[in-house]
């Protein structure tokens, strides 16, 4: 039977801004991307969202990122490999102490924004990703895009390595995301990702930006917790991947 993880970015608030519809989201997802406050996050609300996830058997992951609360993440930023490692393990080390106190652990790392992107290609930033991960904890998954240079070098290093699809972002004939302010980037009807969900969980493909079918085998499925609509949409996907014969399970 064919089975997919649902994943989602949370916890990206800042005091007594939010974003994310946490409590809803986690109601439908099996992992939680939790922002570690380099990005989005901050002690309280990483605290919360730990809590919540235990509470609901969700597994919980560190959402790492340049250090970027202005631009949530998404600006390009060159940031030398040693300072990038320690910073990863640093973020990885704060949300662990929040899991912990709920009673899980953080379970995999996922690189958020212009990191994510940047470690598709980039030997450099990905190899210190992959430090940080270490310097961490050695037995952490690594999740992000098929054929990245992070899940290589992660591999290399002895890391488990997770692939993951995203539904509301289009693709590449390359297999990378179009990047973020290019038109077309972001898939916002909710019946066409609903239906790329159901695509790319049942045939590991998608049909590209320019039109071609692209191979995309992934074990997690990413919801974006910021888009509008956010949780109605996970909750169709979700209802749909069920009727589809797709089992909803986390792979961590």
């Amino acid at each position: 039977m064919t089975s997919i993880d649902l994943n989602a970015d949370l916890g990206e608030g800042f005091g007594r801004w939010r974003l994310t519809d946490d409590e809803q989201l986690l109601s439908v997802v099996t992992s939680a991307n939790v922002a570690c406050g380099f990005h989005a996050g901050d002690a309280v609300t990483m605290r919360r969202v730990c809590e919540l996830a235990a509470g609901r058997g969700v597994t919980i992951g560190a959402q790492v990122s340049y250090r970027d609360l202005a631009g949530f993440g998404r600006r390009a930023m060159d940031v030398p490999p040693a300072e990038l490692a320690a910073e990863v393990a640093y973020q990885i080390g704060a949300l662990e102490v929040f899991a912990r106190a709920a009673g899980a652990r953080v379970a995999y790392v996922k690189p958020h924004g212009a990191l994510y992107n940047r470690v598709v290609h980039d030997e450099e930033q990905a190899a210190a990703v992959v430090d940080g991960v270490l310097l961490a904890d050695a037995s952490l998954p690594v999740l992000g895009l098929p054929g990245s240079r992070v899940l290589a070098l992660a591999e290399q290093a002895g890391l488990p390595t997770v692939t993951e699809a995203f539904a509301d972002r289009a693709y590449t004939d390359q297999g990378t995301l179009v990047p973020r302010g290019h038109e077309g980037a972001v898939v916002s009807d909710p019946e066409a990702v609903v239906e790329r969900s159901v695509e790319l969980a049942r045939s590991g493909a998608v049909t590209s930006h320019s039109g071609a079918r692209i191979s995309v085998r992934a074990r997690s499925l990413c919801l974006h917790g910021d888009t509008p609509g956010a949780v109605e949409l996970a909750r169709r996907v979700r209802a749909r991947l069920a009727a589809a014969g797709v089992t909803v399970a986390a792979f961590a």
